[in-house]
């Protein structure tokens, strides 16, 4: 059986609401800061893909050094993803196969590239429904595209 409820909330924000001292964890691993680097071993498209949304995370600090790996295996998810997408645009839904014709096998790589990149991208709150449970810092040079702007 699967995990049931809400996701528990971070220590830090349970010691920011006050929460009772036995339900803080006092021993959570903290992830060192050290550089982020895409591992040598991705594909090219895997590490466009990570030039592209890496930055973001790491400056809110949702991509540590310890998730490394698992960004990359949302990054190689989407890089297959498109690779699928193409081949999929450039032929027919049904191919002929050995007992007549059958869904593009393309399709069924495209669907379990989508279904990985989607469970890794809620861990780094990459769509809108993820981003709205995720809390992170917000600097001064930030705050003009948000509620700020509107205040203003």
């Amino acid at each position: 059986m699967g995990k049931r409820g809400p996701d528990p909330k971070p220590t830090a924000l349970r010691i920011l609401h006050g929460d009772r001292k036995d339900r803080i964890n006092d021993e959570e691993p903290v992830p060192p800061t050290a550089e982020i680097e895409s591992p040598d071993w991705a594909s090219e498209q895997a590490r466009e893909i990570w030039a592209r949304l890496a930055p973001g995370l790491e400056s809110r600090g949702v991509l540590t050094a310890w998730d490394t790996d698992a960004f990359l295996v949302l990054c190689e998810a989407l890089a297959r993803y498109r690779a699928a997408t193409q081949l999929v645009n450039g032929s027919a839904l049904l191919v002929q196969g050995g007992s007549g014709l059958m869904k593009n096998p393309a399709l069924v790589v495209q669907a379990e590239a989508e279904r990985t990149f989607l469970t890794y991208a809620s861990r780094f709150g990459l769509t809108p429904s993820d981003r709205a449970s995720i809390k992170v810092e917000v600097s001064d040079a930030d705050t003009s595209k948000g509620a700020g702007r509107l205040l203003s």
